[in-house]
């Protein structure tokens, strides 16, 4: 993971929430960033830290997801 930024230093990103998200707010949002990295923040706290990620470690995060290597994380255990 490269850093993280506070998302005031991201003006003029785009950024995109998932059409899946629920209307409670319990989002992330996602944006190209400046210099190719790839920015992820809460969407409750725009103004707060970005976590940015290389290509490659986006990637590699994403094809974990399409493989289902999350699909445990945060569901609740008995």
């Amino acid at each position: 993971m490269v850093g993280s930024l506070a998302s005031s230093a991201m003006t003029g990103s785009t950024w995109v929430k998932s059409s899946l998200s629920y209307a409670n707010g319990n989002c992330v949002e996602v944006s190209d960033q400046p210099g190719g990295t790839i920015g992820v923040r809460n969407s409750r706290e725009r103004e707060g830290p970005v976590l940015r990620f290389t290509p490659d470690e986006w990637q590699a995060f994403l094809g974990g997801v399409r493989n289902g290597e999350f699909d445990d994380f945060g569901r609740t255990r008995m």
